[in-house]
């Protein structure tokens, strides 16, 4: 346990007094109300973690409604999805992101220049929810749908901030140990073994204009999935589809509001579903590195002048596997001393992959450096005021079909 602020004001878990915390949550939620966002595959209704996550929701007095961003292959998923979702006590709505309906309003959206029927997968499915969550809400929660050991007090440890009067903070990132207590084993190799190493070495190469890397350095959990916002905010950044989320969203933070309404909260112990690394750059973890690759190499050239080249990757390349080394090391005498399982030489291995996939991905970068960030909401209600209503009424109309 420390007391150390980072360069964003850090929230520790010194005493939680958590019926005190619940007390002025439910207190505020009639002039604050506040929607968690649930983005989810059809698949997590098969798992425990989800059941735990209804239960532990049902607790939440101060939740006004919980929003839940599905992607079902087709109706009969839709329809068991909803069978499933009948538990949960809150005020709630299943969005089929990739339904017939809400197809037709994002396909109806290019008649007004605004075509998003290129994007798929997490990030459109949050981009979709979030306008429609932002209808009733002051505060917006997303989190995923797999964290095994989930509790009512992260939504309310991540709400808090954002909703206490005296405090205002616009954004909450939750950060955690990503420990499995059972297996006594240590995960989060994305972040440890390549977002952690890659920042690192960014800082050193881009040295004078490097105030967007102090910041996400800051982070101490860079891709947690775990935050809240206010509506206001929630609208006016634009989302990454891809598996460059999490840092997309923190570079859209830091563009769009000030470091001193950005904070970070202590979650303690945390765990959910592991991906295997995957066969090359389009599965698993490799996947995810590639597109957190290609995310920050767009961070860097949009915010710095450094020019991103094959020479600027090479180096990085070296430095990065040098770094991550250093690490491992590191890593392993926190393992040995915490009495946790840990393979230095897989842990190697798994650098060895992330420093080929940051060199395939910064090659792809050079020969595509586009964007892929859906438009924010505010420039999509600028083109269809009542865009978000007419989502509303999808979801409403699939839910009557079924009825």
């Amino acid at each position: 346990m420390d007391f150390f602020q980072e360069k964003i004001t850090t929230i520790h878990n010194f005493y939680s007094d958590t019926d005190r915390m619940l007390q002025h949550l439910h207190e505020l939620s009639s002039i604050r109300p506040a929607v968690v966002v649930l983005p989810m595959l059809y698949s997590e209704i098969e798992n425990p973690p989800l059941t735990r996550i209804v239960d532990e929701l049902n607790k939440c007095t101060f939740i006004k409604e919980v929003v839940i961003a599905l992607a079902a292959d087709d109706k009969e998923q839709y329809v068991k999805t909803i069978d499933f979702f009948g538990r949960l006590a809150l005020d709630h709505m299943i969005v089929w992101c990739n339904g017939p309906r809400i197809g037709m309003v994002i396909e109806e959206m290019k008649s007004n220049e605004l075509d998003i029927t290129g994007f798929s997968g997490k990030g459109k499915d949050a981009w979709i929810a979030l306008g429609i969550a932002s209808l009733n809400s002051y505060a917006i929660v997303l989190h995923d749908a797999d964290i095994i050991n989930y509790n009512r007090e992260f939504v309310a440890k991540l709400l808090y901030p954002i909703v206490h009067p005296q405090l205002n903070f616009y954004f909450n990132k939750g950060y955690y140990a990503r420990i499995n207590l059972e297996k006594r084993t240590m995960h989060g190799r994305a972040y440890r073994l390549f977002v952690r190493p890659l920042l690192d070495t960014l800082m050193r190469d881009v040295k004078y204009e490097s105030d967007i890397l102090e910041y996400m350095q800051a982070f101490r959990y860079t891709l947690s999935g775990e935050f809240a916002f206010t509506k206001d905010l929630a609208l006016n950044i634009r989302v990454p589809s891809d598996w460059g989320l999490e840092v997309g969203m923190l570079a859209e933070i830091y563009r769009n509001t000030s470091l001193k309404r950005v904070c970070q909260t202590d979650l303690g112990f945390y765990d959910h579903k592991h991906k295997d690394l995957g066969a090359d750059a389009r599965e698993g973890l490799s996947k995810m590195v590639n597109d957190i690759m290609i995310t920050f190499l767009r961070v860097v050239n949009e915010t710095t002048s450094t020019q991103v080249s094959t020479s600027f990757l090479r180096g990085i390349q070296v430095k990065y596997r040098r770094s991550a080394q250093d690490l491992i090391r590191q890593y392993h005498a926190d393992a040995v001393c915490n009495g946790l399982e840990y393979s230095r030489h897989l842990e190697e291995r798994y650098v060895e992959t992330f420093a080929e996939i940051l060199m395939e991905a910064g090659t792809h970068y050079l020969e595509d450096p586009s964007g892929a960030l859906l438009p924010d909401w505010a420039r999509a209600l600028s083109a269809i005021p009542n865009l978000r209503e007419q989502l509303r009424d999808a979801v409403q109309a699939d839910l009557n079909e079924i009825m």
